[in-house]
């Protein structure tokens, strides 16, 4: 494989993949309300399956994967892509936007929790403050009135407004979904150390395409696909790219050299970059407690990774 980034080109590359998601999320708000989700999804990883083919092949300096790679490939997928986006939008469905938000602030928590308990990753006290201040920043900014954004490339608007319902089984179901989230960022970090981020994207997208073919293929059969306009497949083209290629290769790619503790602190920017995107594409307003929402989750990105002078600032490398 080739050498891992330098400390500044993989925070970069994790901060533009969860910018990315936030920015689709917002985007395909008009893709599933024309697509099933189903359909979507299995559209989705089929089109990115053609797009990554060339990505399937082994490297020359690729060692064999063992058994215990290939069943990690699996979860990585059954996690990250298929399970968090039923738990994701089941959960919201029966739950609010304001309670979905204030659980999905706990992302980079569980994130560090989970590296401590399964990588042995200790964080430092500079992570935990940047950990505190993004659950809190996202917190305030799913509290605050208006809140567009949400967690999931699959979620929809519908699903999104049922803030009325507060049901057990949906809290259950967005608390599932965080560990699935926390759970592909400690996945991710071990396999970086096994497969270069091409190779691992292109996998576990293939298990995406697998795991949704069944009911894609049902749903696809009940559906007229002349009735969706000719813009919608060129916003289909590009989330597919976006969300099954570009971003998870990014947060690999990221991974390599971050710790899976550290790297949780950007999960804060997907809800930040769905809120900016829908006040300056989708004509959405933005009120003063959102702002400082935002300014507080953003602080949480420069006390996680700004170097402090005269000392070291990074949290220290996986083992």
């Amino acid at each position: 494989m080739s050498h891992p980034p330098s400390k500044p080109v993989a925070y970069f590359c994790l901060g533009l993949s969860m910018t990315m998601v936030g920015c689709y999320v917002a985007l395909t708000k008009p893709l599933v309300a024309a697509i099933p989700v189903f359909l979507l999804a299995w559209l989705r990883f089929g089109i990115a399956a053609v797009a990554m083919a060339p990505w399937l092949r082994k490297t020359g300096v690729e060692v064999p994967m063992t058994r215990q790679t290939r069943g990690l490939l699996f979860l990585e997928s059954f996690f990250g892509n298929f399970l968090f986006t039923l738990c994701m939008i089941t959960g919201v469905s029966l739950t609010s936007a304001v309670s979905a938000g204030v659980i999905m602030a706990a992302i980079p928590a569980a994130v560090a929790v989970f590296s401590w308990i399964f990588l042995k990753e200790k964080a430092n006290a500079r992570t935990w403050w940047a950990i505190a201040l993004a659950v809190a920043g996202i917190a305030l900014l799913a509290l605050a009135p208006g809140h567009p954004g949400a967690h999931g490339a699959d979620a929809d608007s519908s699903s999104l407004s049922t803030e009325g319902s507060r049901s057990l089984i949906g809290h259950l179901l967005l608390v599932a979904a965080v560990l699935c989230e926390a759970s592909y960022a400690v996945i991710g970090k071990k396999l970086t150390a096994a497969l270069p981020p091409k190779r691992i994207t292109a996998i576990i997208n293939l298990w995406g395409l697998a795991l949704s073919t069944p009911m894609g293929i049902y749903m696809a059969l009940q559906f007229d696909f002349a009735a969706v306009a000719s813009g919608m497949w060129w916003l289909l083209l590009l989330y597919a790219l976006a969300a099954s290629m570009w971003t998870v290769w990014l947060w690999m790619t990221g991974l390599r050299t971050v710790p899976a503790s550290q790297s949780g602190i950007f999960t804060v920017l997907l809800p930040v970059s769905a809120a900016l995107t829908g006040v300056l594409l989708l004509g959405e307003s933005l009120q003063p407690l959102q702002l400082l929402a935002l300014g507080i989750a953003l602080a949480s990105v420069l006390v996680a990774t700004v170097p402090v002078p005269g000392r070291a600032a990074s949290v220290p490398a996986a083992k």
